[in-house]
């Protein structure tokens, strides 16, 4: 894998659940502005969904962007997407038959199956950078969440 890549994702709602919205750069190599080719921004939104499932999403997306095995630094707000993957909440889910350990049914099992093949593929570190505390990226990946999530053209979210 000799390609690196940085990765920042962000997820927003507009209740919980309600409208929402992810956002995400991706960064080729070293960054070197927003209008630089090595820089991609992502976005979309959802009529009905959660914060959590946009968090996902904008993960999800970002990593199938990738057209090869790449080393990933990916950045996330979200403790628990971060966590799911560094604590292996996601290998304890899958060897429960996809429950907790509270014996309840996982939450957004269906985006985690897309997510774990991703990550599989690629050799992604994850990475929890703090949300609004005025990092320039993940600022920049809150903005295209929450404009997505205010915007038109709302897809469906077919899991939530």
């Amino acid at each position: 894998m000799s390609s690196r890549v940085t990765i920042y994702t962000d997820g927003s709602c507009l209740g919980n659940p309600g409208p929402g919205g992810y956002g995400a750069v991706l960064i080729h190599g070293e960054y070197k502005g927003m209008n630089a080719d090595n820089y991609k921004e992502f976005s979309q939104g959802y009529r009905d969904t959660t914060n959590n499932r946009m968090e996902l999403r904008a993960v999800i997306v970002s990593l199938s962007a990738l057209t090869r095995a790449c080393a990933v630094d990916l950045w996330t707000d979200s403790k628990y997407v971060q966590e799911a993957i560094t604590k292996n909440w996601i290998g304890n889910w899958q060897r429960n038959g996809w429950k907790t350990a509270a014996k309840k049914p996982v939450k957004n099992q269906d985006l985690w199956q897309q997510l774990i093949p991703l990550i599989k593929e690629h050799d992604v570190t994850f990475h929890w950078v703090k949300g609004h505390s005025g990092h320039m990226l993940n600022e920049r990946c809150d903005i295209l969440a929450r404009t997505a999530a205010a915007g038109s053209g709302l897809l469906d979210d077919t899991g939530a």
